[in-house]
């Protein structure tokens, strides 16, 4: 939100209205969100991710993630967020380390807090 690397995703931030958010990542950042700051800021961010689409887990998508998963040796929910960017031609944005070495991925590495 506030931390040392939120200038790497201002550019996906101005473009809210083109957001893909699998509904998995509402979950993933309810939970990280309400576990630092608690409540208030937890639904606040969730309230930002839902002005972009929501993109639900189909069984085909599913489908497409259990591959991706093998594929690319990612956990389920990483594997359901690239399956979804990739069924959209859109690009993942994230910190997460399990993406350094994944094609269509704009990763940085987190810094220190």
């Amino acid at each position: 939100m506030d931390g040392p690397d939120a200038k790497f995703f201002a550019t996906p931030i101005d473009a809210i209205g083109s957001f893909l958010v699998p509904t998995i990542s509402l979950y993933e950042v309810f939970k990280r969100i309400l576990q630092q700051r608690g409540e208030g800021p937890a639904l606040q961010a969730t309230a930002l991710m839902h002005q972009g689409a929501l993109v639900d887990l189909s069984p085909s998508l599913a489908l497409s993630a259990a591959r991706v998963s093998l594929e690319e040796g990612l956990p389920m929910a990483d594997a359901i967020m690239l399956a979804t960017a990739r069924s959209r031609n859109a690009t993942l944005w994230t910190q997460d380390a399990d993406f350094a070495r994944v094609g269509g991925v704009k990763y940085v590495a987190r810094r220190g807090r």
